[in-house]
């Protein structure tokens, strides 16, 4: 029997290209997020907490019911209040952690995990985009983008300066062979820049900080954007993403499947919309189940919630998702005649 690193090594190879899954990559199984001393000071709040100044002086709350923290942009609350002068303004937390609470990290969250069976993976949030309309408002950046060019070009330096430093404590203290990272490019639909301008601020930058993880060892790059981003497919391969998490059924999977399944493995398909809400039902996540494995199949696809942890809002969702998935790949593998678990040599 496959252990689920195996099986997910064997679902991005593709069985088109000799992989032999013994049933569909599911969710978070083969994948172990680990919280860092960085996150663990990030000051960010949890379900229900509101108003919380985070470690960049950032207000966050995070309203019942809602799938995650949102920064508080009233106008006394905007960090950056003048883009020409964002130095001034942008003060980036400390790296520098006793080893004692890097030791904790290691002895809790990493020593007990079977490296053979999951990976290891920090994560890291929110990314550089984010991080520029966090400490701005979103329209503001967007502005700026066309308006302070230059500008933002150090600032998107100085956020990158600051996360490859992070990256380096990180490989020094707990060794990863993946990480995982959120930063959204789009919203349910649309882009929120054209390619050429994301490009223009974003491609080398994430190049730098991506190509840094590998240099260090870190096999697998798991990047998250619950949206639509099926233009910047060729950025996210260029920039070194192995697994773009949190891919919403607006992308046409199969196409993106079938164009880029062998320089880039996708992980969703099922909106978490559709599925977690108050009042679901097993029965309604089996329903997406079932359609997400039939529609996009095993190969370079990892099917799950497009939502950016394993977790889930609404009580018992998260446990539906993972029991459904199952249930619908032992359907799948046996109407497909595909070998079953124990068939397949490790």
């Amino acid at each position: 029997m496959l252990t689920p690193k195996q099986n997910l090594k064997e679902c991005m190879k593709g069985i088109e290209n000799g992989g032999k899954p013994e049933h569909f990559a599911n969710q978070w199984d083969a994948i172990v997020p680990i919280f860092t001393p960085v996150m663990n000071h990030w000051n960010k709040p949890m379900p229900g907490e509101m108003g919380k100044v985070n470690c960049w002086g950032v207000t966050e709350s995070w309203a019942p019911g809602e799938p995650g923290a949102f920064p508080d942009h009233s106008p006394d609350k905007i960090v950056i209040q003048d883009i020409e002068e964002w130095q001034d303004y942008v003060h980036a937390p400390t790296l520098e952690f006793p080893e004692a609470e890097w030791d904790e990290v290691y002895a809790k969250q990493v020593e007990p995990i079977d490296r053979d069976s999951y990976y290891v993976a920090p994560f890291v949030a929110p990314g550089l985009w984010e991080m520029c309309h966090y400490l701005m408002k979103i329209d503001n950046a967007m502005v700026a983008l066309y308006e302070n060019p230059d500008e933002m070009h150090e600032l998107i330096k100085f956020l990158t300066d600051w996360e490859l430093k992070l990256a380096e404590v990180t490989c020094d203290h707990i060794h990863p062979d993946a990480m995982f990272h959120h930063d959204d490019w789009g919203t349910q639909k649309s882009l929120m820049m054209k390619p050429k301008m994301f490009e223009d601020f974003f491609l080398e930058p994430y190049k730098l900080i991506y190509g840094y993880w590998h240099e260090r060892g870190v096999e697998k790059i798991f990047h998250h954007s619950d949206s639509y981003a099926e233009p910047l497919v060729p950025d996210m391969i260029e920039m070194g993403i192995d697994v773009w998490q949190g891919v919403m059924t607006t992308n046409d999977i199969p196409a993106m499947i079938k164009k880029y399944g062998d320089k880039i493995t996708f992980m969703g398909g099922i909106n978490s919309a559709t599925i977690d809400f108050e009042g679901s039902t097993y029965d309604v996540v089996l329903e997406q189940a079932r359609r997400a494995c039939n529609e996009y199949g095993p190969s370079h696809m990892i099917i799950g919630a497009s939502q950016g942890l394993p977790l889930a809002t609404f009580p018992n969702v998260y446990e539906w998702t993972t029991q459904a998935i199952d249930q619908a790949s032992k359907e799948y593998w046996e109407a497909h005649n595909l070998p079953t678990e124990g068939e397949v040599t490790c």
